[in-house]
């Protein structure tokens, strides 16, 4: 058979047309097998992730071979490739068990959050195959072994919580290559070492968390490197040596936790001038004094917690310039001078200034006291063990229908205990001991209805004992030793159904020993 050149022409473009049909086809069926084996492999992951694990409750009963898994409970599949997970959330789950390996054949999944269970183990290095990975939580677990050096190839990792895991081994080596690393959360229970120095290498990272660990050695300055760093948490570790003084000059950081060291020296001028809206630096070794210029260089402080060191001095009276304070602790140091005026204009939550030299003498000297009267939110004024004297101003009667404690003891304040005490109702500490108040117990006392800690003892109390203290129902602790009271001990002693110590003895007490007393079973 003879074909001329159009002939020719058409035939060959009838067969393309036929062989590209058949490759369409052919490509088509592809694509539907590689869905279906996608489906198949997601699907397949899941149930050998369950298959590791011994449940303790029935989260993950629909979870079965035939469902449409992208349905099934913590999973989240993606709707730009369908039939791909692109979350799994499992937390608070009641999983026990091991993570399987198989978890780093999910390939698209970008968020893995198994926190508060109890998985035990080590974690799976096939973790680091999940190159799309920006959220991983396994916090809260019971976790061990080192961390997979493998992490570190999951360059869009955003976040990562390993915190309150028995995790061992060297942080340094599974994180190194997050270069998009921006926030990080390792509370591990016995990491040990030092910082390591190449968090400096991370540049997007905003939160630093390596609490509670066994870290030792000095906090690397290379961390002022970091200009995005929002939060530092290296508290509860064994940390020494001073406080770099670039940490001060980080213009985002807002939160500075390194309570709970053996960090020694000076604080630098850098961080008590900085944009910090929380300071944590309490049970450590650090000295000085505090800058006069405190409140106006802190103009964002809520927190500023310096409790348990060294610092000495006179509390500056800039303090009442750092208008956002919420709280403050600088009980357990070595500060003196009178407490300045301003400082009640802050109204804080908390004023706690216990274990220090400061004084009073006067009404003057007390004068902190009144603005107080103004805070709504105050909860807390602890000025234990001090030397505060002369007469216990009667505006504390005027303090927060919120305030909860108010411990004055081991001091050597004089006058009456003032009768509007009463007055505050949600109070459930008050510690009067150890000072020189005379006179009687206040009726008014009764109405503190939620009171459970009631110290008066090493006084110089009279007269007797008020019988509105049998409606102090939630008592726990009374103690009035050691003082001038005479009289019966009330009968309705009996109604304190939740009293465990109650201390009398050395005063002038008479009459028959109440019978319901010996009812207490808590005492």
């Amino acid at each position: 058979m003879f074909f001329n050149a159009e002939s020719s022409f058409k035939i060959f473009a009838v067969l393309k047309l036929l062989i590209l049909s058949h490759l369409l086809l052919l490509a088509s069926n592809s694509c539907a097998q590689a869905l279906l084996s996608t489906n198949e492999t997601d699907q397949d992951v899941l149930l050998a992730l369950k298959a590791g694990l011994s449940l303790q409750s029935d989260s993950l009963a629909s979870w079965e071979k035939g469902t449409d898994f992208c349905r099934w409970i913590g999973v989240i599949c993606s709707h730009r490739h369908k039939h791909r997970v692109l979350a799994l959330n499992l937390s608070s789950t009641g999983l026990v068990g091991s993570i399987g390996p198989s978890i780093g054949n999910l390939t698209h999944l970008r968020s893995l959050d198994l926190s508060c269970n109890l998985l035990n183990g080590e974690i799976p290095p096939q973790i680091g195959h999940l190159a799309h990975m920006s959220f991983l939580d396994l916090s809260n677990n019971l976790l061990q072994g080192e961390i997979p050096v493998t992490i570190g190839h999951l360059p869009w990792l955003s976040y990562l919580d390993l915190s309150n895991n028995s995790l061992r081994g060297d942080v340094a080596v599974g994180l190194r290559n997050c270069s998009h690393l921006v926030s990080i959360k390792l509370d591990l229970n016995h990491l040990t070492g030092g910082i390591p120095n190449w968090l400096a290498d991370l540049p997007m990272l905003e939160s630093i968390s390596l609490g509670k660990n066994n870290f030792t050695g000095v906090i690397p300055p290379s961390l002022g490197n970091l200009s995005s760093l929002q939060e530092v948490y290296l508290n509860d570790n064994h940390l020494c040596g001073p406080i770099p003084e670039v940490l001060g000059t980080l213009g985002s950081l807002n939160v500075l936790g390194l309570q709970v060291n053996h960090l020694s020296g000076s604080v630098p001028q850098t961080v008590f001038n900085s944009t910090l809206v929380h300071i944590g630096m309490q049970m450590n070794e650090l000295e000085g004094t505090l800058p006069t210029n405190l409140g106006s260089s802190l103009p964002k402080i809520k927190y500023l917690i310096l409790a348990e060191n060294h610092f000495k001095g006179p509390i500056p009276v800039s303090i009442a310039n750092a208008t956002t304070m919420r709280s403050i602790d600088l009980s357990g140091n070595k500060f003196t001078g009178i407490v300045p005026p301003e400082i009640g204009t802050l109204c804080p939550d908390y004023l706690l200034l216990n274990k220090n030299q400061l004084k009073a003498s006067s009404v003057q000297d007390w004068e902190f006291i009144t603005p107080l009267a103004n805070c709504t939110v105050l909860r807390g004024v602890t000025l234990q063990n001090n030397r505060f004297g002369g007469v216990f101003p009667s505006s504390i009667s005027n303090l927060s229908a919120q305030l909860g404690i108010l411990d004055i003891r081991f001091n050597e304040i004089s006058g009456r205990v003032p009768n509007g005490i009463g007055n505050l109702p949600k109070l459930f500490k008050l510690g009067l001991s150890g000072n020189q108040f005379t006179g009687h117990i206040p009726e008014s006392i009764g109405r503190l209805k939620l009171l459970q800690f009631l110290r008066l003892e090493n006084n110089k109390l009279s007269g007797a004992l008020p019988s509105s203290l049998g409606n102090l129902t939630q008592l726990q602790y009374l103690s009035v030793d050691n003082n001038s009271l005479e009289g019966p001990l009330p009968v309705n002693l009996g109604n304190l159904q939740q009293l465990i110590w109650a201390t009398f003895s050395n005063n002038v007490l008479s009459g028959p020993l109440p019978g319901e007393i010996f009812s207490l079973s808590s005492l």
